[in-house]
């Protein structure tokens, strides 16, 4: 029983590198037609929320709400916020590569927070998957990987907290995967409430935001629904794996991100991709071997 729970929980997790591997598609739509990417996220995070309480007050009705839910909410949201306008205002390999630093810091906070010791073997895996990363991003025109400007930041700065938000839902594994999934959703919605008063705004935006959300509203509605599903996939794998595994797991988003800008976008894949691509599969499939030394 508890290998299957270890087989499902993996599935869940490749499940969401999958979703968000493709995910900027539908968002990069939505900005060409006049919605930012913020306005994007909250109205579709709003969309997740609300359905979620309606659907699953039962379940959270039975949790007893604590205080770790607020770092685990603030650290998710600060991440996917992030991640959303850094990619939008800056040099998008950089951005990635920064982002894609995550391992590292997970290995930190694990140790820090959880005393998960890396084994020889997940110190491989790790490597492993790192290389791949930094096969497929690194530019040697782009210079070494430490932010030079405020969307780079963001970048790295997005996948610091994603890596401790993966660390805080592994601690909080008495609680719910579907109170933990709600407070990500509500604190995305209130930081980009908070932000969005200092977003640059366009013609568009300042002209018709209000018919914009109306006639995206479908497209908005399903990008919710996907968010909500998704989410308590993602929540459940991260809690029963542990979290050093599952960054290297969520590495595979890289290479759903490169497949689906190569089929969806029509951007290139070079042998370097393929190469650093092959890696992290392979980082991957090795993964269940780093919690047994």
């Amino acid at each position: 029983m508890a290998a299957r729970h270890k087989t499902v929980a993996v599935l869940s997790l490749l499940c969401g590198a999958v979703v968000w591997g493709i995910i900027w598609y539908p968002y990069r739509m939505l900005e060409q037609a006049g919605l930012s990417g913020l306005r994007a996220a909250i109205l579709t995070y709003l969309v997740a929320l609300v359905l979620g309480a309606i659907l699953l007050r039962k379940r959270i009705s039975a949790d007893r709400p604590t205080w770790i839910l607020l770092p685990i909410g603030l650290c998710a949201a600060g991440c996917n916020l992030g991640y959303v306008l850094a990619m939008l205002h800056g040099q998008v390999m950089r951005v990635l590569l920064l982002f894609y630093l995550a391992p590292l810091w997970t290995v930190l906070w694990s140790r820090l927070l959880l005393n998960e010791r890396l084994t020889g073997t997940g110190a491989g895996v790790i490597a492993l998957s790192l290389g791949g990363a930094v096969t497929m991003l690194w530019r040697p025109e782009l210079g070494l990987p430490w932010p030079v400007n405020l969307s780079e930041w963001l970048g790295m700065a997005a996948g610091f907290l994603f890596a401790l938000s993966n660390v805080l839902v592994r601690q909080a594994a008495h609680l719910s995967i579907e109170i933990k999934s709600l407070a990500v959703f509500a604190a995305v919605v209130l930081l980009g409430l908070l932000v969005l008063p200092f977003e640059p705004v366009t013609a568009v935006m300042q002209d018709r935001p209000l018919q914009l959300a109306w006639e995206h509203g479908l497209q908005v509605l399903l990008l919710g629904v996907l968010l909500l599903v998704i989410n308590l996939v993602v929540q459940y794998g991260l809690t029963h794996t542990s979290a050093n595994q599952a960054i290297v797991i969520f590495l595979f988003e890289l290479v759903v991100a490169a497949l689906s800008s190569w089929l969806l976008a029509g951007e290139t894949m070079g042998p370097r991709d393929w190469l650093g691509g092959a890696m992290i599969i392979l980082a991957s499939l090795f993964s269940g071997k780093m919690e047994k030394g």
